[in-house]
């Protein structure tokens, strides 16, 4: 299982939002370039980062900053990009930019037919974000109708090389993923990679996931800013592919 730090990015802030609420939001520091270079000196070979203000305003808000990552780190590691990402123009964009991946959210739970077309410009992660088993949209701000396993099926079958899933009840809590229900989607995506995502509070949470062996990644971020763990001690415990 690959272990990938994540950096979430609100005006320009490293922060985490708790299950996914823009009014419960926690600052970790003002130099997301240094998260990032930690990130590096501890071994890590991802990096996922997510523009929230542009995951709530449905534009790549936080490109400029973003890109100045890419700029910096790009050559040293490769880098999953989201937030916002909803034209071909800024898929196209990020993609010149030196991201390895972009996460397309909100456009593929409206319009899986974007997934194919961004697919044949760059390799795509579809994110799949859920309560209760339905996609939520806009920076999880919209609940919908959308069944997430469907929506991560579908959007496979058109090209989508990985599948980010985030339960959104668990995010932000470290109170632990749920390892059930991305092992069940996992299960209906043969070929693709799953990355977990939300909750993971331990090692013992990543050493679970971990045990699942359709489980191909999982994203970490706040335990880490939180200190519960290093990131050199949970990378060590990934395949770092």
């Amino acid at each position: 299982m690959i272990v990938i730090p994540a950096m979430d990015l609100l005006g320009g802030r490293v922060v985490r939002l708790h299950r996914g609420d823009y009014d419960k939001v926690t600052v970790y520091g003002d130099d997301p370039a240094a998260v990032v270079a930690g990130y590096l000196d501890a071994g890590a070979t991802w990096v996922h980062l997510v523009d929230l203000d542009g995951a709530r305003d449905g534009r790549a808000t936080q490109a400029a900053l973003v890109g100045s990552l890419l700029a910096r780190f790009g050559a040293a590691l490769r880098v999953q990009v989201g937030g916002g990402i909803r034209t071909l123009e800024q898929v196209r964009a990020y993609r010149e930019a030196g991201a390895s991946r972009v996460v397309i959210g909100t456009r593929a739970a409206e319009d899986p037919g974007f997934v194919s077309e961004a697919s044949a410009v760059v390799d795509v992660t579809v994110a799949v974000d859920a309560r209760d088993g339905k996609v939520a949209t806009k920076g999880w701000t919209e609940a919908t109708a959308i069944d997430a396993v469907a929506l991560a099926k579908d959007c496979v079958s058109r090209g989508a090389r990985a599948v980010l899933y985030t339960d959104i009840a668990r995010d932000g809590t470290g109170e632990g993923p749920n390892v059930e229900a991305t092992e069940r989607l996992a299960r209906e995506v043969p070929g693709a990679l799953v990355i977990a995502s939300g909750g993971i509070g331990s090692l013992d949470h990543l050493r679970a996931l971990a045990e699942r062996e359709v489980i191909g990644a999982a994203v970490v971020g706040r335990a880490l800013y939180e200190g519960a763990f290093t990131a050199r001690e949970a990378l060590a415990l990934g395949s770092g592919a």
